[in-house]
């Protein structure tokens, strides 16, 4: 029996392993042929129906890219919003689920409000009416205020704060201190996991927040650079982003192989901070998501 036992969980790991190396696989492929593509030729991309190795690498893409003004101004403004967004996130969802973990007046009415939206929105048109009521149209403060607390990111994080042993207060309250010097010097720097964990998702949705800067952004010198890429991807006008920088340009790269290189220069910053997290990630919603 406990040879069987043994067997089926071999097999149970094998399966596993063979499972998680298809999906691995599956998601490693695009990135694959982004690569790939980015650094072939002009020719050979349009002669090859489908180019799983350049004969000859270049890097005019790239050149293209990051000699224009837009991709690099849209680059910099998705950093800003991502850094400052991501800051402002962690602190206003920090502040309202430490005050939501303590014994405050109307605590289930504001649980109940929280709730609430997470399981209802008020739509585009309310949102964008609100938005433009309060001045923040074509400002990049229109995309890091309306999103600025996730709903789940604070119920999670209440919990979180409220899994901190009681005694570590008890005694702040007895040295006088007050609920923000709690806060900052005792429920912070014990919460480090939760806030990277929480923190990643804040960075990783405001670096991807691509439909809210369309519809609040009409100066294209604030787009973001995901819209920078819907304008080269999508609408194929990779050759036209940036016209007078690239005045001097007597052959560009096709839009298609322009489009793959600013794919990859997109995504590796963020892929660049996730290593930094790890570690904190899984420990980080584990102990908010578990209730004593």
């Amino acid at each position: 029996m406990l040879q069987n036992n043994t067997m089926r969980d071999k097999m149970y790991s094998y399966v596993n392993i063979i499972l998680l190396a298809l999906i691995a696989l599956a998601m490693l492929i695009p990135f694959y042929y982004m690569f790939v593509v980015s650094f072939a030729t002009y020719e050979e991309f349009v002669n090859t129906k489908l180019l799983l190795w350049p004969k000859t690498w270049v890097l005019d893409a790239y050149q293209y890219i990051l000699g224009s003004k837009a991709f690099i101004r849209s680059l910099g403004v998705t950093i800003y919003v991502t850094v400052v967004g991501t800051a402002v996130s962690l602190l206003l969802t920090a502040a309202m689920a430490y005050a939501m973990s303590r014994n405050i007046l109307g605590q289930k009415l504001f649980m109940f409000m929280v709730l609430f939206t997470f399981v209802f929105s008020a739509g585009m048109i309310p949102s964008y009416m609100i938005v433009q009521s309060t001045g923040l149209m074509d400002t990049l403060w229109a995309i890091i205020i309306p999103g600025a607390i996730s709903s789940f990111n604070l119920i999670v994080m209440r919990e979180f704060f409220r899994s901190v042993p009681y005694d570590l207060t008890e005694a702040a309250i007895i040295d006088g201190a007050n609920d923000i010097r709690i806060f900052t010097r005792i429920i912070l720097p014990l919460s480090k996991p939760a806030l990277a964990a929480f923190g990643l998702f804040y960075a990783v949705g405001l670096w991807n927040s691509y439909f809210t800067s369309l519809l609040y952004l009409s100066n294209p010198a604030k787009w973001t650079v995901q819209v920078i890429l819907r304008q080269m991807v999508i609408l194929n006008q990779g050759n036209l982003m940036d016209p007078g920088s690239q005045a001097g340009v007597v052959n560009p790269p096709p839009a298609e192989t322009i489009g793959m290189a600013a794919i990859l220069v997109a995504t590796v910053p963020i892929l660049i901070v996730y290593p930094f997290l790890q570690k904190h990630f899984a420990k980080g919603v584990m102990l908010g998501s578990v209730k004593e």
